[in-house]
Order: C-alpha cells, then structure tokens, then sequence
C-alpha cells in the first residue's frame, strides 16, 4: 500500500468536530429512546420511543449521505409501520389489561439466555473496534446515480428474492386478517334491530351526547348534561373516567394522610379538641 492511499485512508477515517458533535448528541436520544422502549409500562409510551429511536437513525444514514436509506427509514418504517402500530394500540388496546401470566413455558429462562448472549457479542465487538486500528476498504458504492444502481439490483440482479420477500408479506399480512377475523354466529343485526332491542330491554334510545354539550366547559372529560339537568356519565370515554377515579382516590387517600398527621402532631391523648371527637380513630 503506497503513502498515497494511506493518507486518503486517514483522510477518511478522521472524524470532524461538527461530525463527532452530532454523532454524539444523536447517540444519546437514540439510546434513551432504546432504553425507554424496553422500560416503559405503557405499550404506546413504548412505541413512541421506538418512533425516536428510529428517526434518529435515519438522521444518522442522511448524515452518512446515504440519502436513500434515511427516507426509507422515515417513510416506511416511522411514518407507515410504527404510526400504524401506534394508532392500533391507542385505538384498540388502551382499555385492555395486560397480563402477566406466562403463556409458554420457559421464555423467560430463554430470553435471559439470549440477552446475555446478544450482550457479549456487542461487548466483543465493540472491543474489537476500539482495539483495531485499521482502516476497511469499502467497495465502490453506487456511483453518480444511486437510485438506477439500486433500482438495477433489486429489480434484476435480486428480482427473485425481491419478489419472495414481497409475496412473505403479504401472506403474512392475509395471515394475521385471517387470524384477527371473528366468526359471526347469529344473525346479522343493523340499527333497527338494535333500536327495537334497546327498547325492549329499557334502556336508552336515542345516542348520548357528545361530552361537553350543554356543560360549562366544552372538553372530552366533562360529562354531557341530559335535558333533565343530570350528567351523562356514559358520554366520557371509559379510559378517562377510570382515570378521574384514581384521581379522585388519590387526592382523597392524601388528604386523610395529611389530616391524621395534622392531629397527631397537634393534639395529644385525651386532651383539646380530639378528645371529645366521635371518629372512628378514637372510639374504635
């Protein structure tokens, strides 16, 4: 190897200030982001670290002026895949508990397994690159027009594992719609079979209103007022009024903490106010 094509090699493989700023900076969302998937308790807090993750790593294949990656990885995988997993959970399992129940045997032992493997493979080669010196060669890229060379490749040279690729999606697509499909086993009712059935069994028939109508303030979590004057409890999503009960709960749970501990420090036994006091701390 002549001098010539070692100092274009050191040329190269020398990292810049504004690169190692961003390198950096972009390491950190993307490792809090990874960090934050796994140790969130919430699926969809879980999903939007991912969605970080994976944004910052197409800033890193835009920064590495592999264009055409960077807006796939936005496109295709946080913008179609990840939003469509995201509005599924919002939508569909933000009012389902999870369970904690073990459904195969073993899986824990095998991800831990697994985990300890994964760790020391990034730990050998994490220490490999920082003892190895040398500079790779890398081979000749896609030339002036990447987008055609790309095109070439999957179109021609890899058609065919291009193609299987595509038809295992989409049997994988058909897969789970054929898996998430319910069987009907009665009849078939529209809004005129259910009418008639709400007005049989006594309950409502109109719909409710919308939360906020005819209320003072005009949110999702105020409850809609009936023509009555009373409140329709209904009308407000059932995530939030579970979520205004534990409200409600906690603040009640921390006021009697906050007023048994004001009379035990302000009142002694058998003397001033707490004495003559009926409660049930007194006369229990």
């Amino acid at each position: 190897m002549n001098p010539a094509d070692i100092l274009a090699a050191e040329a190269v493989a020398r990292t810049g200030t504004g690169e190692a700023v961003l390198f950096w900076v972009l390491a950190v969302i993307a490792v809090a982001g990874a960090l934050g998937m796994v140790c969130a308790r919430k699926a969809v807090h879980s999903a939007l670290c991912l969605a970080a993750t994976m944004i910052t790593l197409s800033v890193f294949y835009i920064a590495q002026d592999a264009l055409f990656l960077g807006v796939v990885q936005i496109v295709v995988y946080t913008g179609a895949v990840m939003m469509l997993f995201l509005f599924v959970l919002m939508l569909v399992g933000v009012d389902s508990a999870e369970s904690l129940r073990e459904t195969l045997r073993g899986h824990r032992l095998a991800v831990i397994v697994v985990g300890i493997g994964f760790g020391l493979l990034l730990i050998a080669a994490i220490a490999r690159g920082v003892r190895d010196d040398s500079v790779a060669v890398t081979g000749p890229g896609f030339g002036t027009d990447p987008i055609s060379a790309l095109a070439d490749l999957l179109f021609i040279r890899y058609v065919w594992a291009f193609e299987l690729t595509g038809a295992l999606l989409i049997t994988a697509t058909i897969g789970a719609m054929v898996l998430a499909h319910r069987e009907r086993f009665g009849p078939r009712t529209g809004q005129r079979e259910q009418s008639e059935r709400r007005l049989r069994e006594g309950r409502r028939i109109t719909p409710l209103p919308t939360p906020g109508v005819y209320a003072r303030h005009n949110a999702v979590d105020v409850p809609a007022r009936l023509p009555d004057g009373s409140f329709a409890e209904e009308s407000v999503s059932t995530i939030l009024r579970h979520r205004l009960r534990r409200a409600h709960t906690e603040s009640a749970l921390i006021g009697m903490r906050t007023g048994n501990g004001d009379n035990d420090s302000g009142n002694a036994p058998g003397t001033g106010a707490g004495a003559d006091d009926d409660s049930p701390s007194t006369h229990g």
